[in-house]
């Protein structure tokens, strides 16, 4: 196998595209607690371990090299575009960045932040009130923005997916899902019968589409 220019060893663009994505999302999350900075900082791990692999040092198909040279034989595994790995296991041809999984990632990346930002914003007004956050995508959910990073980590997975991002993802969601349990033990003793009437009729991550979609009301 014939290699053309090597797409790795960019480091200057690991640097970069990490701190665009790193400091977007933090423009729009703005941590503040503890909390906060411990579910900010596993999302910013996650994407400097993205982007490692995607400029940096390709340890995913260093690992795989093998697997991959005997089952795609005419495979370059040092161009970019065999990162794409989706694409290649799914034999794919043309362009990666074009394909179905490549589009939907982009969708899943475009909803995340846009879901990220319109949720700080409420959270931001009600917390200047001293209120709950019920209105927006809080209406819809309670933890909008721990949604919104795994949206963004999933668009991140369907785009160029690696071992130790893959790894991390589960864990990811554990502990999402216990910082958000955490959340709202403190929201009970700030708001007591009002949170309690707000969870019951607004579910923890997944709304009731079948209810919103149809005008249903939940009592």
């Amino acid at each position: 196998m014939n290699h053309g220019e090597s797409a790795y060893g960019l480091w200057s663009l690991v640097f970069i595209n990490s701190a665009i994505f790193i400091m977007f999302a933090f423009s729009f999350f703005k941590p503040a607690t503890a909390r906060d900075w411990r579910s900010f900082g596993a999302f910013s791990a996650f994407i400097v371990a993205l982007f490692v692999e995607m400029y940096g040092f390709p340890l995913t198909i260093y690992l795989l090299s093998g697997w991959l040279q005997a089952r795609f034989p005419n495979l370059d595994l040092l161009s970019h575009e065999s990162g794409h790995l989706w694409s290649t296991l799914l034999g794919d041809q043309g362009n990666p960045h074009f394909s179905v999984l490549h589009i939907a990632s982009y969708l899943f990346l475009g909803f995340g932040f846009y879901l990220l930002s319109a949720a700080w914003n409420v959270l931001y007004h009600a917390q200047r009130r001293h209120s709950l956050a019920t209105v927006g995508p809080y209406g819809w959910i309670r933890h909008p923005q721990y949604v919104a990073f795994v949206l963004i980590l999933l668009g991140f997975l369907l785009q160029w997916p690696t071992l130790l991002t893959l790894a991390m993802f589960p864990v990811l969601l554990v502990m999402y899902g216990r910082l958000a349990v955490s959340e709202e033990r403190e929201m009970h003793k700030q708001f007591g019968a009002a949170y309690e009437a707000y969870t019951r009729v607004t579910p923890r991550f997944v709304p009731h589409l079948r209810e919103r979609l149809g005008g249903g009301h939940r009592g």
